[in-house]
């Protein structure tokens, strides 16, 4: 009896499925299909060897895939932070899961909207977005201190 090979939309629902056993999202990670990595990438139950694999992966979609995810482990974000790739540091900038050590690194990217990502990101300490008020570029220093004010403004006051 022959098998049916699977497709490739199979994989890619086998990689989004957060209940898929963590051997097959480890088997998937491996395909040649970039669109079945990233797909691995960005799923939640993912877990954390297989992400640091796809984190080393040589097409920028998957890396960025990785940087989303807020299961990522902080280690392997701060690795991507450092990424040549402006369009995977801005997905760590946005990862709530980011540690504050890698903003301080994102804090001083050159690319303007790892910046902007670093000053939106709700879990960007205060400190961080007291230096990004004083950034070069308006856009960052004004998103820094919106989100510096919202905090302030959301704290609970006593009666």
């Amino acid at each position: 009896m022959k098998s049916r090979s699977v497709t490739k939309d199979e994989k890619i629902a086998a990689a989004q499925d957060t209940s898929t056993p963590p051997e097959i999202l480890a088997q998937l990670a491996r395909d040649e299909d970039w669109n079945v990595k990233l797909s691995v990438a960005l799923n939640v139950s993912t877990p954390p060897e297989v992400l640091a694999q796809l984190a080393r992966d040589e097409d920028w979609n998957v890396r960025w895939s990785v940087a989303r995810n807020t299961s990522t482990p902080p280690e392997i974000l701060a690795q991507l932070a450092s990424d040549k790739d402006e369009s995977v540091r801005r997905s760590v900038a946005r990862n709530t899961s980011t540690l504050s050590k890698t903003f301080v690194e994102l804090a001083r990217d050159e690319d303007r909207n790892v910046r902007l990502n670093v000053a939106w990101n709700t879990s960007t300490p205060p400190e961080i977005l007291l230096i990004l008020m004083a950034d070069d570029d308006t856009s960052v220093s004004v998103i820094a201190e919106k989100n510096l004010l919202n905090r302030v403004h959301s704290v609970p006051r006593a009666s």
